[in-house]
């Protein structure tokens, strides 16, 4: 693929919890996939290897890469995961699904298995900071239906969190190296119980505390979580925010208010510049419902 059709897009991100024992089957995906486990324990088999997972492991299956997933029998693992292509290929002839799986590989259709990444991308490794990784996920969390008019708008957003994710991705993942600076991590812990408690200071705050200049500071923060300090703190209070509309019975002021909000319009007009949608439209949309 030249970097002239270089192009990524998203067709389908979502939380999704094995049972346990649970089985993937052995599939092939015909897009590109990534995973991270955010909790419990399993086991993945790809070509002839085997690798067990646990929280932080992040993995990337190629497109046409036969694999199977299969969850512990008491700590069944959850997907953070996504399915997309280096550039869009349209399936509708064979699915009505965007992102279809095979699991039959005679039955493939090989002139429609997505296009492979230029360069070798490892295909497991562990992260430590998970939380930033699930941010970044929620913010471009998707149904696997095709685009229409009625999704355009909100597909817009979409793919722009989809465009900076896999920036941040392949950052990390083409690096030799992909342990963060013990600091920053420290600096996360922190940040994220002061934010839960109400507590919103200023990046000095926390670069004067490391005795460290700003340049500095932000370059290691953007380098770990792939945001900027303000980008992270308002990152990271929308994607409690969003885990509360989807597994909670909360009003959208109460959850406001939880996560220390000036305001539900604020809150509203920030939740909307992040994911496309209002907080209550989010919350009643049918691709969330599934």
């Amino acid at each position: 693929m030249p970097f002239s059709g270089f192009h990524p897009y998203v067709y389908y991100a979502t939380r999704y919890p094995f049972a346990k024992e649970q089985s993937s089957f052995l599939r092939i995906c015909y897009s590109s996939s990534i995973y991270l486990i955010s909790e419990g324990f399993g086991k993945l088999k790809t070509n002839g290897r085997s690798y067990e997972t646990g929280p932080g492991t992040l993995v990337h299956i190629p497109a046409g890469q036969q694999h199977e997933w299969l969850a512990d029998k008491h700590q069944p693992m959850v997907h953070i995961c996504c399915y997309f292509d280096w550039r869009y290929v349209e399936r509708q002839s064979i699915s009505d699904w965007a992102a279809p799986i095979c699991y039959q590989p005679s039955q493939l259709q090989h002139s429609l298995v997505g296009p492979a990444f230029p360069y070798s991308i490892p295909e497991i490794i562990h992260v430590d900071a998970i939380r930033p990784w699930i941010d970044h996920f929620q913010s471009f969390y998707k149904s696997g239906e095709f685009t229409n008019e009625k999704t355009f708008m909100r597909s817009l957003a979409t793919q722009r969190n989809f465009q900076t994710f896999i920036d941040y991705f392949l950052n990390v993942m083409l690096k030799e190296s992909h342990i963060p600076d013990p600091r920053i991590g420290r600096v996360l812990d922190q940040m994220e119980q002061n934010l839960l408690g109400g507590i919103n200071h200023p990046p000095a705050y926390y670069y004067e505390d490391l005795n460290m200049s700003r340049g500095h500071f932000f370059e290691l923060f953007k380098k770990t979580t792939g945001y900027s300090p303000i980008q992270f703190m308002n990152r990271y209070r929308i994607g409690r925010a969003m885990e509360d509309l989807l597994h909670t019975s909360l009003s959208i002021t109460e959850i406001s208010d939880k996560y220390h909000f000036s305001s539900v319009h604020y809150f509203s007009r920030l939740f909307h510049k992040q994911t496309g949608q209002s907080p209550r439209d989010y919350r009643s949309s049918e691709q969330f419902k599934r």
